[in-house]
């Protein structure tokens, strides 16, 4: 077993990570930014390591630092959390040169599964159903233009190397393709310096519903049953909750099987999603595969009893899986609290934590990293805490995450707690229906005096 685990994230899920090798008897090392000097992971583990100034391509991002990092305080793994360098081939590769073990997927899955079109290639080798498209990068709007014919419309244009929505663009009708394949070139381009770009059917209707892989050294996987992320603004998650309000058991096996096979065609290793498409008749289709833990994954450890980040340091020291395939006993909701104004276009809101208070009882859960006084540094992601509620049924979910919002006070920035206290009474999502397009029709009523 590893000895010292260096954290190479920020916020939320390094705290995360920390928990969980304080209970198995790691040491650990944090890595933090001059923005973050005053953050809890910094505080909470053995060892603290400064990396740079706040750009994250100056820290967070910078691979010689953090691995110096690791070799001054003989760190023998590293945990990359997600985001960041968490699906980063170049960094696997190298702390495997470093003899430092990547608590994650090697650089060659990395590479299988990153390029989302070298992905649906090795998932169609695999056997699992895929959405009708190009083959591979698109050479020209030529071809593009003979696909779009082929597939039918509606299609979507996406980036390669996208990420966050950038780069996609759903086209209904053909006098609208050309315009649109010269913005998504444009913007990916700008966004990955990568403008190459590939076509797939659009989806009608589509829920994104996930499934949680983990695949050991043996090359042995399992499933830990499903995530439905399907209420998003601009590609960007906003709540989970497992199980899906659209599964039956027939399509969660099937889904759950088609998931097993995709880890174990390229003998995965870790903790990562299958992502699929499913549209209104529950046909589902292989979207991509994250290679790394999912912000998300707490509700899936409250719905079955299992801690995941231990799960992923077992494995990348070498302990095999039981194997066993597992389903939701409870059911579980994520609300992730991010610092934004949703009274005003989900603005982000840095600044100074004024006053917290947050909720608490049976079957609540909060993930985060903030505090009273904690000032929000203006140059990461703007998710502050996640907020996760547990019960017997579905209903009693939503009622305990009304009642824990109405309890989870922070003063001095906005923050999207309100947007989600309507979403909980959505006549829509109480009733389980809804797609991603839910947010296209979503109003913020006005906010109270």
């Amino acid at each position: 077993m590893f000895k010292k685990i260096l954290i190479a994230n920020r916020g939320e899920i390094a705290m995360r990570i920390i928990r969980t090798c304080k209970e198995m008897g790691i040491k650990t090392v944090a890595v933090y930014s001059t923005a973050d000097a005053e953050s809890l992971h910094v505080r909470f583990a053995d060892e603290a390591v400064c990396i740079g100034p706040p750009q994250s391509n100056l820290s967070y991002l910078k691979i010689a630092n953090i691995i110096s990092a690791a070799e001054i305080t003989n760190a023998d793994a590293i945990h990359p959390g997600y985001g960041f360098l968490s699906e980063n081939a170049k960094f696997s590769k190298i702390c495997e040169e470093h003899d430092i073990k990547f608590i994650g997927a090697s650089a060659e899955m990395i590479s299988k599964m990153g390029d989302k079109a070298t992905a649906k290639a090795t998932m169609k080798a695999a056997g699992v159903p895929c959405v009708p498209g190009s083959e591979g990068i698109l050479e020209d709007f030529e071809e593009c233009q003979k696909l779009a014919k082929e597939i039918g419309f509606p299609v979507m244009l996406k980036a390669t190397a996208g990420g966050g929505g950038k780069g996609m663009r759903a086209v209904w009708k053909e006098e609208n393709l050309q315009a649109a394949w010269d913005s998504a070139r444009q913007e990916a381009g700008a966004a990955f310096g990568n403008d190459g770009m590939y076509m797939e059917k659009l989806i009608e209707e589509p829920r994104h519903i996930e499934i949680q892989v983990i695949g050991d050294q043996t090359g042995k996987a399992c499933h830990l049953s499903e995530r439905d992320c399907s209420v998003q603004r601009r590609h960007q998650k906003l709540t989970e909750e497992t199980p899906s309000p659209f599964m039956t058991p027939k399509l969660r096996k099937q889904m759950g099987e088609a998931a097993v096979k995709a880890a174990e065609f390229i003998k995965y290793e870790g903790a990562g999603t299958v992502e699929f498409l499913v549209d209104k008749h529950r046909k589902f289709y292989f979207m991509e595969m994250n290679t790394r833990i999912q912000v998300e994954h707490p509700i899936t450890e409250q719905v079955i009893d299992y801690d995941l980040i231990r799960e992923q340091i077992l494995v990348a020291a070498g302990i095999p899986i039981s194997g066993k395939n597992y389903e939701p006993q409870l059911h579980s909701i994520e609300c992730r609290i991010n610092a934004e104004d949703p009274y005003n276009n989900f603005r982000p809101s840095p600044g100074r934590i004024e006053n917290l208070h947050a909720p608490g009882g049976h079957g609540v859960r909060i993930d985060t990293h903030v505090y009273s006084g904690y000032i929000i540094p203006p140059h990461y992601d703007s998710m502050i805490a996640k907020l996760i509620t547990t019960a017997q049924t579905r209903e009693e979910a939503i009622n305990k995450m009304k009642r824990a919002l109405d309890e989870f006070i922070i003063e001095g920035i906005k923050t999207t707690i309100p947007f989600h206290r309507q979403l909980m009474d959505d006549p829509r999502y109480v009733a389980g229906n809804y797609t991603t397009a839910f947010m296209d029709d979503f109003k913020m009523n006005a906010p109270e005096e």
